[in-house]
């Protein structure tokens, strides 16, 4: 049985990449044919998370046993074979390759072929460029600021602008639009 992959990631547009892989290989297995797909390091920290219809994560297969004091199963992704955990299409799973800054690729099993096996995985499309394996920590952290400041005057406006009672559409000064900019 072979399971193909459709990978995509939410930092850039048109990326996709689409995996072919026995259903009997391995986590580890796919991780590496993504890393290969990508270009990313291997040996970098990362986990699956098989997750429900609307993307929650519900378990975790990891590349190394953290030692966590949890009462949680862990899973190894050398020891975790897929069709041990996907068992349908449509299975959602998210593979975190940058734990630092929480980046994720979404995953979903697009097909199941019975009948046929693969000795190797296969990337059989591969569409734009991936996003950086690492980013730089101080330039994410200058995007959260600039996200959190933005959302802030957001939410002052909508505070200043709808909340206020004594609004009066006479008041508005037509000749102030024009000079005004937009953010997007």
């Amino acid at each position: 049985m072979i399971f193909n992959f459709r990978i995509v990631s939410d930092e850039v547009d048109n990326f996709k990449r689409e995996i072919k892989i026995d259903a009997e290989a391995t986590f580890l297995d796919l991780k590496n044919a993504i890393c290969d797909a990508v270009g990313y390091d291997k040996n970098q920290m990362c986990s699956f998370f098989l997750c429900d219809r609307n993307w929650e994560k519900e378990k975790e297969i990891t590349l190394e046993d953290m030692g966590s004091d949890s009462d949680q199963d862990v899973w190894l992704m050398e020891d975790s074979v897929l069709s041990d955990f996907i068992d349908d299409e449509g299975q959602k799973m998210l593979f975190t390759f940058d734990y630092l800054t929480d980046r994720n690729f979404f995953i979903e099993m697009r097909e199941l072929i019975t009948g046929k096996n693969l000795k190797d995985p296969v990337c059989t499309l591969a569409l734009g460029t991936a996003p950086a394996q690492m980013v730089d920590l101080d330039e994410f952290d200058a995007k959260i600021d600039a996200k959190a400041a933005k959302a802030a005057n957001i939410e002052d406006l909508d505070a200043d602008f709808y909340g206020n009672d004594e609004f009066n559409p006479d008041e508005f000064d037509a000749a102030g639009f024009d000079e005004m900019t937009f953010d997007e």
